[in-house]
C-alpha cells in the first residue's frame, strides 16, 4: 500500500483518480481549496484537508504528521478563455503557488511526483499525432503556466534527485451514475452536447465549419478519465529518481465535433439542435496525440475510451444532474 497525497482531488481528473487509488489498496488524503471543485466528489474513503497549496503553513502542518510516498498535482486553474484574459491569475495559481508547494514538500523530503499537464503545452502542433518531442508553444496563458512549471520539474529532477512524470493530457472525459464533469462555466463539448439533449441548454454551438478536416469541423483526441487514472496507477511503479518524464495520454485517433454531436443523438435517442457560429480565436483545426512513449515505456492501453463508451458514461450522469435539478426545482414550489 502507498500513500497519497492528492492535490486537486475533489476536482473531475483528481476525484475519479483518488477513487481508483483507493480502490487498488492505497492511502489517499486529497488537499483542495473548493474554489472549483466539489467536496461531495472527494471518494469517503480519502481523508480531506481544505485548503490552498499555497499555504506553506497548512500544507507543512500535514507533512510534519503524516508521511506520503507520492504526490499527484491536479490542482490548477484551466478555463482557456479566462487564461487568455485574465493570464496573471494562472501564473499566480498555476506556477508561483506550485512553486511554493514544490519547495514545502522539497523540504519534507518527497521526491515523487506525478504532474498533471496539458495538449496546451503544444499550442497549434503541426505534426498530428502529436509526439512528446513537439516544439512546446503555448498560444494561451494555460497551456505557458502549465510549461513552466513542466521546467521547473524538470530542473527538480536533475538537481534534488526527484522522479517526476508529467501527464499531458488531451480531452478528458467520461462519466457513470454517481460521477463527471461539473465545471462552471461548463466549456466542453460532451457535456454541453448532453446538456442540450436533457433539455438543459436549447441549442449547442459549433465555432466554425470551414476548417482543413474531413467535415470542416475542429478535431479533438478524447480519452477517458478512467484511462487518465490508470496512467496514474502505472506511474506509482515508474519511479526513477533523477529522472523527469513527459507522457501525452490520448489515443491516437481524433473525432470531428460533427461526428461526436452524431454519435451524441444516436447515445442519447435525442435530436440535438444546433447553432453554426463563426471561428473562435486560438482554435487549431485538429489535436490528436501519439501515445506511443506511455503504451511502449508504461504499457499503457485505453481500455475504456470508444467514444460510444465514453459518451454512455457521461449521459447516464448528465441525467443523474439534471433528475437532481428538477428535484431541487419540485422542492422550491
Amino acid at each position: 500500500m502507498a500513500r497519497i497525497l492528492v492535490t486537486g482531488g475533489a476536482g473531475y481528473v483528481g476525484s475519479v483518480c483518488s477513487t481508483q487509488l483507493l480502490a487498488k489498496g492505497n492511502h489517499v488524503e486529497v488537499v483542495d481549496d473548493l474554489s472549483s471543485g466539489h467536496r461531495d466528489a472527494v471518494p469517503s474513503g480519502a481523508k480531506f484537508h481544505h485548503f490552498d497549496i499555497s499555504d506553506r503553513a497548512r500544507l507543512a502542518a500535514l507533512l510534519n504528521t503524516q508521511s506520503f510516498d507520492m504526490v499527484f498535482h491536479f490542482a490548477a486553474k484551466a478555463l482557456i478563455a479566462e487564461s487568455v484574459s485574465n493570464p496573471g491569475v494562472f501564473f499566480d495559481s498555476n506556477v508561483a503557488s506550485g512553486i511554493s508547494m514544490l519547495e514545502t514538500l522539497r523540504a519534507h523530503g518527497i521526491r515523487n511526483f506525478v504532474f498533471s499537464s496539458t495538449a496546451a503545452v503544444y499550442g497549434t502542433p503541426t505534426v498530428v499525432p502529436t509526439p512528446e518531442e513537439h516544439p512546446t508553444e503555448p498560444v494561451n496563458s494555460y497551456g505557458e503556466s502549465k510549461l513552466m512549471l513542466e521546467r521547473v520539474l524538470k530542473w527538480y529532477a536533475s538537481a534534488y534527485g526527484w522522479s517526476v512524470l508529467a501527464f499531458r493530457y488531451f480531452n478528458a472525459c467520461g462519466g457513470s451514475d454517481d460521477w463527471g464533469e461539473r465545471h462552471e462555466p461548463e466549456t466542453h463539448i460532451i457535456p454541453l452536447l448532453l446538456q442540450t439533449a436533457s433539455g438543459r441548454l436549447s441549442s449547442f454551438d459549433v465555432y466554425g465549419c470551414d476548417y482543413p478536416t474531413s467535415d470542416g469541423t475542429c478535431q479533438r483526441d478524447y480519452v477517458h478519465v478512467l484511462d487518465i487514472a490508470e496512467a496514474h496507477i502505472l506511474a506509482m511503479q515508474n519511479v526513477e529518481h533523477g529522472q523527469f518524464r513527459a507522457y501525452n495520454i490520448g489515443t491516437g485517433q481524433s473525432h470531428s465535433v460533427k461526428e461526436v454531436h452524431r454519435a451524441a443523438e444516436k447515445i442519447t435517442g435525442k435530436r440535438i439542435e444546433i447553432r453554426l457560429l463563426e471561428r473562435r480565436p486560438g482554435d487549431p483545426a485538429a489535436l490528436c496525440a501519439s501515445p506511443h512513449r506511455l503504451v511502449d515505456e508504461l504499457g499503457w492501453k485505453p481500455t475504456n475510451s470508444n467514444l460510444s463508451n465514453i459518451l454512455a458514461g457521461a449521459w447516464k450522469w448528465e441525467q443523474h444532474q439534471s433528475n437532481q435539478m428538477l428535484r431541487e426545482i419540485a422542492a422550491r414550489r
